[in-house]
């Protein structure tokens, strides 16, 4: 008898990001045209000294830093989140309610985990982180997609219509990867509102939370004295502190959805990183002036991709949406935004990814659209970039309606 069976990892696409580093193979780019990459969303530059310090000091000094930890994590690091998001959120959080993971993207991982069995149902608005969509795959869970159309924004009535009788949660990213939009406090609210209703829990993702252009608490669902029924808040070390190859991540829960995050957590990595956790608390208590001033940065960068847009809309492009690492674009050509993205690295000397690599297969919308991620990209380089963009002469897209 024939094995029919599929692994698990067929069940989803290549990872996107690789995928389009493999587009460079053979590629020379001469001195005075360098490559752009706005390909990732990382840092590139190394944590700040004093946090490479403490990590140094931890290696030399501290014999628990290289032994197994706790499974969910350093008791200081998870007291001090639990500590800042009730000051930020004007709630109240517990250490209990607090899990450090390897990584934001694992901490997705885990609350999957403990919400749903195969074939259950998570709903993810379109244009989808990427990650999210190969766990759910790989997961044994369906993906459903909710379109957001020319404003990305999610409308939580449109997403009632897609709950089924499988519905186990709803997934929100703000600010959005891969569109920059700040989702508003009224709308995170409504989304809240309509999952506890439901029954289903609402994932919200803040990666790039410290990135928002609005001062203050980003929503309130924190201030809801039972917040834990439905919230699971995720959040990434990696992008305040630079901390990406030490795989930092933290989810905020009840302390029952912790103690069954805590059996996977315990089978995928055993603790997570304890160098990244030191470095971790170390950013959270020392470094608020600078984490204001690489927001600061990064708000500059995103005024620069708005400034720069006039001359691209003259040739047809138009900006979806912008914030934190992310712009996200409608471009004009007839090519797809794959075979777009792919001709622009020999073309253009770009790299972006194709917003194809955020949408279900075959959707119209994301062959029209590319990702532009700038964090590692100066107010000079966004010039730069708009400009290459701008001198592209390819067909047109036919306009709807037109001859």
């Amino acid at each position: 008898m024939s094995d029919t069976s599929t692994a698990r990892t067929q069940a989803t696409f290549r990872p996107p990001v690789m995928e389009a580093r493999r587009w460079l193979d053979g590629v020379s780019f001469p001195p005075e045209r360098p490559l752009i990459n706005v390909s990732q969303a990382a840092p590139v530059d190394p944590p700040p000294e004093t946090l490479r310090r403490a990590m140094a000091e931890a290696v030399m000094t501290d014999p628990q830093a290289h032994l197994y930890g706790p499974v969910l994590g350093r008791p200081e690091l998870r007291a001090e989140v639990a500590a800042q998001w009730s000051t930020a959120y004007g709630g109240q959080v517990s250490e209990s309610q607090v899990a450090i993971t390897s990584g934001c993207n694992q901490a997705f991982c885990a609350a999957i985990s403990t919400l749903c069995g195969a074939n259950d149902e998570v709903i993810l608005p379109v244009p989808w982180y990427f990650n999210h969509k190969m766990w759910l795959d790989m997961a044994g869970a369906t993906a459903v997609p909710l379109p957001t159309g020319p404003t990305l924004l999610p409308d939580p009535e449109r997403a009632a219509t897609l709950i089924g009788p499988r519905t186990r949660a709803i997934v929100l990213v703000t600010p959005n990867n891969p569109g920059g939009v700040e989702y508003p406090p009224d709308l995170i609210r409504a989304f809240a509102d309509m999952a506890r209703a439901h029954g289903l829990a609402l994932i919200v993702d803040e990666t790039y939370r410290d990135f928002h252009s609005r001062d203050g608490a980003p929503h309130t669902l924190f201030a809801d004295p039972d917040w834990d029924a439905t919230l699971i808040h995720l959040y990434s070390f990696s992008k305040a502190y630079r901390l990406t190859g030490h795989r930092v991540g933290a989810m905020v829960a009840s302390a029952a959805r912790l103690a069954e995050a805590e059996k996977f957590l315990d089978t995928v990595t055993i603790c997570p990183n304890q160098l990244g956790q030191i470095a971790a608390l170390e950013g959270m208590r020392t470094l608020r002036q600078w984490l204001a001033g690489e927001r600061a940065e990064i708000l500059s960068r995103r005024a620069a991709i708005e400034a720069g847009m006039p001359a691209l809309e003259a040739r047809g492009w138009r900006l979806m949406g912008a914030g934190a690492y992310f712009a996200y674009l409608r471009h004009p050509f007839a090519a797809p935004s794959d075979a777009l993205a792919r001709d622009m690295v020999g073309r253009a000397g770009v790299l972006a990814l194709p917003g194809t690599m955020f949408m279900p297969a075959g959707d119209a919308d994301g062959k029209a659209q590319l990702r532009i991620a700038f964090a590692n990209v100066d107010n000079d380089g966004i010039a730069q970039l708009f400009e290459r963009l701008a001198a592209l002469e390819l067909p047109l897209a036919q306009l709807s309606g037109s001859a």
